[in-house]
């Protein structure tokens, strides 16, 4: 679910040309990640992967200035990726 949500959702915004629907794919599987986290983890490893999702939507714009759009996508997509299965899915 967070790499639907954040390759998703940068997807959907650049090829739509409308960002608020890119937020809502973001959202969406944001979400819908949470919610399976809570349910195999509970509230704080729900609550440290959701601020590190939040975190890695943040941090890919001033990232792409720097490497690229979709390189910083793909490398925050990965960091988050990484720490949902070791801290989540892995279980």
């Amino acid at each position: 679910m967070v790499s639907a949500g954040l390759i998703g959702g940068y997807g959907v915004a650049r090829w739509t040309g409308v960002r608020p629907l890119g937020g809502a794919v973001l959202f969406a599987a944001g979400a819908a990640a949470a919610h399976n986290w809570w349910r195999k983890c509970g509230p704080i490893t729900t609550a440290a992967l959701g601020t590190t999702y939040l975190l890695g939507f943040g941090l890919s714009h001033p990232l792409a200035k720097k490497i690229g759009a979709w390189p910083s996508v793909f490398t925050v997509t990965g960091v988050n990726a990484a720490a949902a299965w070791v801290f989540a899915d892995s279980h």
